[in-house]
Protein backbone atom coordinates (compact mmCIF):
# COMPACT_ATOMS: atom_id res chain seq x y z
CA UNK A 1 0.00 0.00 0.00
CA UNK A 2 1.05 3.53 -0.61
CA UNK A 3 2.34 5.76 2.20
CA UNK A 4 1.52 9.25 1.83
CA UNK A 5 4.23 11.90 3.53
CA UNK A 6 2.72 15.31 4.54
CA UNK A 7 4.50 18.21 5.44
CA UNK A 8 2.83 21.06 6.95
CA UNK A 9 0.27 21.16 9.39
CA UNK A 10 -1.13 24.55 9.01
CA UNK A 11 -4.95 26.34 8.46
CA UNK A 12 -4.71 24.20 5.18
CA UNK A 13 -2.65 21.76 5.28
CA UNK A 14 -4.28 20.29 8.50
CA UNK A 15 -7.64 19.77 6.63
CA UNK A 16 -6.09 18.51 3.59
CA UNK A 17 -4.00 15.49 5.64
CA UNK A 18 -7.34 14.99 7.84
CA UNK A 19 -9.37 14.20 4.45
CA UNK A 20 -6.51 11.70 3.93
CA UNK A 21 -6.14 10.53 7.04
CA UNK A 22 -10.11 9.42 6.91
CA UNK A 23 -9.97 7.68 4.12
CA UNK A 24 -7.76 5.58 5.33
CA UNK A 25 -4.95 6.41 3.26
CA UNK A 26 -1.44 5.67 5.55
CA UNK A 27 0.54 8.69 6.76
CA UNK A 28 3.38 10.14 7.45
CA UNK A 29 3.44 13.83 8.67
CA UNK A 30 5.29 16.87 9.87
CA UNK A 31 5.20 20.78 10.67
CA UNK A 32 7.63 22.72 12.25
CA UNK A 33 5.38 22.99 15.33
CA UNK A 34 6.32 19.12 16.24
CA UNK A 35 3.27 19.45 18.98
CA UNK A 36 1.15 19.95 16.28
CA UNK A 37 2.58 16.90 14.29
CA UNK A 38 2.17 14.59 17.07
CA UNK A 39 -1.44 15.75 18.12
CA UNK A 40 -2.51 15.06 14.76
CA UNK A 41 -1.29 10.84 14.51
CA UNK A 42 -2.88 8.08 15.64
CA UNK A 43 -3.58 5.01 13.77
CA UNK A 44 -2.52 4.98 10.42
CA UNK A 45 -0.92 8.26 11.08
CA UNK A 46 2.83 8.89 12.34
CA UNK A 47 4.78 11.55 13.23
CA UNK A 48 8.49 12.14 12.51
CA UNK A 49 10.51 15.04 13.24
CA UNK A 50 12.01 16.26 9.84
CA UNK A 51 10.98 15.92 6.45
CA UNK A 52 13.87 13.62 5.64
CA UNK A 53 12.26 10.84 8.04
CA UNK A 54 9.31 11.54 6.13
CA UNK A 55 10.80 10.94 2.94
CA UNK A 56 12.60 7.85 4.62
CA UNK A 57 9.46 6.59 5.10
CA UNK A 58 6.62 7.71 2.28
CA UNK A 59 6.41 6.79 -1.30
CA UNK A 60 4.40 10.28 -2.59
CA UNK A 61 5.53 13.48 -0.47
CA UNK A 62 2.90 16.40 -0.15
CA UNK A 63 3.71 20.06 1.14
CA UNK A 64 1.03 22.66 2.30
CA UNK A 65 3.95 25.53 3.06
CA UNK A 66 3.84 29.60 3.58
CA UNK A 67 6.34 31.07 1.59
CA UNK A 68 8.93 30.12 -0.97
CA UNK A 69 11.90 30.23 1.89
CA UNK A 70 9.75 27.52 4.14
CA UNK A 71 9.70 25.21 0.69
CA UNK A 72 13.27 25.48 0.44
CA UNK A 73 14.19 24.72 3.97
CA UNK A 74 11.42 21.52 3.89
CA UNK A 75 13.30 20.55 0.14
CA UNK A 76 16.74 21.37 0.71
CA UNK A 77 17.35 22.27 4.11
CA UNK A 78 20.37 19.59 5.93
CA UNK A 79 17.59 17.41 7.11
CA UNK A 80 15.31 17.98 3.81
CA UNK A 81 13.78 15.56 1.59
CA UNK A 82 16.21 15.10 -0.85
CA UNK A 83 17.68 13.57 1.68
CA UNK A 84 15.08 11.19 1.92
CA UNK A 85 15.67 7.05 0.95
CA UNK A 86 12.32 6.18 -0.23
CA UNK A 87 9.88 8.88 -1.78
CA UNK A 88 10.19 9.35 -5.51
CA UNK A 89 7.86 12.23 -6.09
CA UNK A 90 7.06 15.43 -4.10
CA UNK A 91 3.86 17.39 -4.65
CA UNK A 92 4.16 21.10 -3.61
CA UNK A 93 0.47 22.32 -3.03
CA UNK A 94 1.48 25.52 -1.33
CA UNK A 95 2.00 28.77 -3.19
CA UNK A 96 5.31 29.48 -4.16
CA UNK A 97 5.42 31.25 -7.70
CA UNK A 98 6.57 29.65 -11.05
CA UNK A 99 10.37 30.21 -10.60
CA UNK A 100 10.51 28.38 -7.29
CA UNK A 101 8.66 25.37 -9.04
CA UNK A 102 11.67 24.94 -11.05
CA UNK A 103 14.97 25.24 -8.47
CA UNK A 104 12.29 22.55 -6.36
CA UNK A 105 12.49 20.44 -9.41
CA UNK A 106 15.81 21.03 -10.51
CA UNK A 107 17.17 20.34 -6.93
CA UNK A 108 15.43 16.84 -6.32
CA UNK A 109 16.12 15.23 -10.43
CA UNK A 110 19.80 14.69 -8.82
CA UNK A 111 18.53 12.16 -5.88
CA UNK A 112 15.91 10.75 -8.09
CA UNK A 113 12.66 12.39 -7.24
CA UNK A 114 10.07 13.85 -8.87
CA UNK A 115 8.72 16.60 -8.56
CA UNK A 116 5.28 18.09 -9.46
CA UNK A 117 3.63 21.46 -8.67
CA UNK A 118 0.16 21.45 -7.36
CA UNK A 119 -1.25 24.78 -5.63
CA UNK A 120 -4.60 24.35 -4.91
CA UNK A 121 -7.79 27.30 -4.30
CA UNK A 122 -10.96 26.92 -2.27
CA UNK A 123 -9.56 27.75 1.20
CA UNK A 124 -10.35 26.21 4.72
CA UNK A 125 -13.73 25.59 3.86
CA UNK A 126 -13.02 23.60 0.28
CA UNK A 127 -9.70 21.99 2.10
CA UNK A 128 -12.30 20.75 4.78
CA UNK A 129 -15.02 19.31 2.11
CA UNK A 130 -12.60 18.33 -0.22
CA UNK A 131 -13.91 20.69 -2.62
CA UNK A 132 -10.28 22.21 -3.84
CA UNK A 133 -9.52 23.23 -6.98
CA UNK A 134 -5.94 21.53 -7.40
CA UNK A 135 -3.72 23.24 -10.51
CA UNK A 136 -1.32 19.99 -10.98
CA UNK A 137 1.24 20.07 -13.64
CA UNK A 138 4.18 17.86 -14.02
CA UNK A 139 4.78 14.45 -15.53
CA UNK A 140 1.75 12.35 -17.00
CA UNK A 141 3.18 9.37 -14.88
CA UNK A 142 3.37 11.32 -11.89
CA UNK A 143 0.23 12.77 -12.23
CA UNK A 144 -1.19 9.50 -12.33
CA UNK A 145 0.50 8.57 -9.64
CA UNK A 146 -0.37 11.33 -7.25
CA UNK A 147 -4.10 11.49 -8.58
CA UNK A 148 -6.03 8.62 -6.50
CA UNK A 149 -4.68 10.63 -3.62
CA UNK A 150 -5.36 14.18 -4.79
CA UNK A 151 -8.93 13.16 -5.31
CA UNK A 152 -9.24 13.20 -1.52
CA UNK A 153 -8.73 16.88 -1.29
CA UNK A 154 -10.43 18.03 -4.14
CA UNK A 155 -10.47 18.24 -8.41
CA UNK A 156 -7.68 18.17 -9.90
CA UNK A 157 -7.11 20.00 -13.62
CA UNK A 158 -3.63 19.32 -15.11
CA UNK A 159 -2.70 22.35 -16.46
CA UNK A 160 1.03 21.29 -18.13
CA UNK A 161 4.13 19.14 -18.00
CA UNK A 162 6.58 21.47 -17.20
CA UNK A 163 7.61 22.60 -13.64
CA UNK A 164 6.28 25.84 -12.56
CA UNK A 165 2.76 25.87 -14.84
CA UNK A 166 0.54 24.78 -11.94
CA UNK A 167 2.04 27.79 -9.73
CA UNK A 168 1.86 30.04 -12.87
CA UNK A 169 -1.75 29.44 -13.05
CA UNK A 170 -2.32 29.56 -9.03
CA UNK A 171 -0.73 33.53 -9.48
CA UNK A 172 -3.27 34.48 -12.16
CA UNK A 173 -5.95 33.13 -10.08
CA UNK A 174 -5.30 34.85 -7.18
CA UNK A 175 -4.00 37.80 -8.73
CA UNK A 176 -7.87 37.74 -10.04
CA UNK A 177 -9.38 37.10 -6.57
CA UNK A 178 -6.79 40.43 -4.87
CA UNK A 179 -8.26 42.81 -7.93
CA UNK A 180 -11.56 41.73 -6.86
CA UNK A 181 -11.35 41.88 -3.42
CA UNK A 182 -10.10 45.49 -3.91
CA UNK A 183 -12.72 46.67 -6.68
CA UNK A 184 -15.18 45.71 -4.31
CA UNK A 185 -13.76 47.33 -1.28
CA UNK A 186 -13.89 50.39 -2.72
CA UNK A 187 -17.89 50.38 -4.38
CA UNK A 188 -19.28 48.94 -0.93
CA UNK A 189 -17.29 51.98 0.46
CA UNK A 190 -18.65 54.30 -1.70
CA UNK A 191 -22.16 52.67 -1.71
CA UNK A 192 -22.19 53.08 1.91
CA UNK A 193 -21.14 56.70 1.95
CA UNK A 194 -23.85 57.59 -0.63
CA UNK A 195 -26.35 55.81 2.13
CA UNK A 196 -26.71 52.77 0.55
CA UNK A 197 -27.49 49.09 2.78
CA UNK A 198 -24.72 47.20 2.31
CA UNK A 199 -26.44 43.96 1.98
CA UNK A 200 -28.75 45.48 -0.42
CA UNK A 201 -25.80 46.45 -2.44
CA UNK A 202 -24.82 43.29 -2.57
CA UNK A 203 -28.03 41.83 -3.19
CA UNK A 204 -28.28 43.80 -6.28
CA UNK A 205 -24.83 43.36 -7.25
CA UNK A 206 -24.74 39.14 -6.64
CA UNK A 207 -27.33 39.48 -9.44
CA UNK A 208 -25.93 41.39 -11.60
CA UNK A 209 -22.71 41.94 -13.96
CA UNK A 210 -20.91 42.99 -10.60
CA UNK A 211 -20.95 39.43 -9.14
CA UNK A 212 -17.54 38.39 -8.17
CA UNK A 213 -15.97 36.23 -5.27
CA UNK A 214 -15.98 39.16 -3.06
CA UNK A 215 -19.30 39.77 -3.58
CA UNK A 216 -20.21 36.55 -3.34
CA UNK A 217 -18.26 35.02 -0.81
CA UNK A 218 -16.20 36.90 1.20
CA UNK A 219 -18.07 39.89 1.84
CA UNK A 220 -21.06 38.17 2.86
CA UNK A 221 -19.93 35.94 5.44
CA UNK A 222 -16.68 38.00 6.88
CA UNK A 223 -17.27 42.19 5.85
CA UNK A 224 -20.78 42.36 6.76
CA UNK A 225 -20.56 41.43 10.40
CA UNK A 226 -17.20 42.46 10.61
CA UNK A 227 -15.66 39.45 11.85
CA UNK A 228 -13.41 39.85 8.71
CA UNK A 229 -12.12 36.65 8.93
CA UNK A 230 -11.32 35.36 5.76
CA UNK A 231 -9.25 32.38 6.58
CA UNK A 232 -6.57 33.90 4.97
CA UNK A 233 -3.61 36.12 6.25
CA UNK A 234 -3.40 39.37 4.23
CA UNK A 235 0.31 38.80 4.32
CA UNK A 236 0.11 35.58 2.10
CA UNK A 237 -2.28 37.70 -0.42
CA UNK A 238 0.09 39.92 -0.24
CA UNK A 239 2.80 37.62 -0.73
CA UNK A 240 0.86 35.60 -3.81
CA UNK A 241 0.01 39.33 -5.55
CA UNK A 242 3.62 39.92 -5.52
CA UNK A 243 5.06 36.83 -6.87
CA UNK A 244 2.68 37.35 -9.51
CA UNK A 245 4.08 40.97 -10.28
CA UNK A 246 7.30 39.04 -10.59
CA UNK A 247 6.16 36.57 -12.68
CA UNK A 248 4.44 39.08 -15.11
CA UNK A 249 8.12 41.02 -15.58
CA UNK A 250 9.77 37.76 -16.80
CA UNK A 251 7.54 38.57 -19.66
CA UNK A 252 7.37 41.91 -19.62
CA UNK A 253 4.04 41.86 -18.98
CA UNK A 254 2.43 45.19 -17.18
CA UNK A 255 0.64 45.02 -14.17
CA UNK A 256 -1.13 48.05 -12.86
Amino acid sequence: MTTIGFVGLGNMGLPMATRLRDAGVPLVVNDARGEVARAFAGGQVSAVDSPREVADRADIVFMSLPTPDAVRAVVGGELGLVHGRRAKLVADLSTTGPTLAREVAKLLEPAGIAFMDAPVSGGITGAQKGTLTIMASGAMADHERALPFLGHIGRVVRVGDAAGQGQAMKLLNNELSATAMIATAEVMVLGVKAGLDPAVMLDVLNTSSGRNTATADKFPRSVLDRSFNFGFRSVLFYKDVHLCRQFAAEFGVPFT
